[in-house]
């Protein structure tokens, strides 16, 4: 599969949405407190666990999917806590319950410790896994999001965040069992994101993983001072920056993000 395009304005996105998952090793389901969260994983080897943003769903990641399990990777998917095919309760969105969900999955799927590539909510869920439970989590590549309040610009909707919307809601109307809820369940995730996690500099010194700060040159969302900040908070954290590309860089220019990915699993193993 040819994904050595640029798709920067994500009209692309819009659109077609990005490529198909392609055929799973297994798919299913795995109950978790209250809900069913829809999971998949492809190809064999040491697993990998990618975590989408708000409002989308584990197909956000076709493009990097077959590039990891062609790598060698046991890649798992997995749709969030009232995303895409996952079913969720009454109660608030929280990182917290988010990272429990993926545990179960792990549990489900027999995986004992894994690495953790997380874009924007799903970068927090995998921090707060690594808070609290470092021996099961190998890394977290961070790419996208905030710790506090202080780390987002002021919201500005642009074309491009317009398209991503138009993306996530026509995916959203055809997976939930809830189509017609979209416009609730983006407000009731945008409290989530606006009141949490509240991370102080201290909660981050005591994160004992190793973790890859990734922050976009065009990122509309969390200001690059506050990436620099996570990065030099964490021991030992890395930071990498992604030219030409914001907060939608795995599907604006696939092959490069993918690359990057790549190479902080490598590192990973030396």
């Amino acid at each position: 599969m040819a994904m050595d395009f640029r798709d920067d304005d994500l009209e692309r996105f819009e659109r077609e949405g990005p490529a198909p998952l392609p055929e799973t090793v297994w798919q299913g389901y795995v109950d978790s407190d209250g809900a069913r969260i829809w999971c998949a994983e492809y190809g064999r080897g040491a697993p990998v666990i990618l975590l989408h943003g708000g409002m989308g769903n584990a197909g956000n990641w076709g493009y990097q999917v077959p590039v990891l399990a062609a790598a060698g990777r046991r890649v798992v998917v997995i749709d969030s806590r009232g995303h895409g095919r996952s079913t969720r309760d009454t109660r608030p969105f929280s990182y917290e319950q988010m990272a429990t969900d993926v545990f179960a999955v792990m549990d489900g799927l027999g995986i004992e410790r894994a690495p953790v590539v997380g874009w924007s909510d799903g970068a927090v869920t995998g921090l707060v896994m690594a808070k609290r439970a470092p021996e099961r989590i190998a890394g977290v590549f961070f790419f996208a999001c905030n710790v506090d309040e202080t780390g987002t610009f002021p919201f500005e909707m642009t074309p491009e965040i317009e398209r991503c919307i138009n993306r996530h809601r026509a995916d959203y109307t055809a997976l939930s069992s809830t189509p017609e809820a979209f416009d609730a369940f983006g407000a009731d995730l945008g409290t989530m994101q606006r009141t949490q996690p509240n991370y102080t500099a201290a909660d981050l010194a005591a994160v004992r993983v190793p973790v890859m700060v990734a922050q976009s040159e065009f990122e509309q969302f969390i200001r690059p001072e506050h990436a620099r900040y996570i990065a030099a908070s964490i021991p030992g954290a890395g930071y990498v920056a992604l030219p030409g590309v914001s907060h939608f860089a795995p599907v604006q220019r696939p092959a490069e993000f993918s690359r990057v990915v790549l190479d902080w699993l490598e590192g990973l193993e030396k």
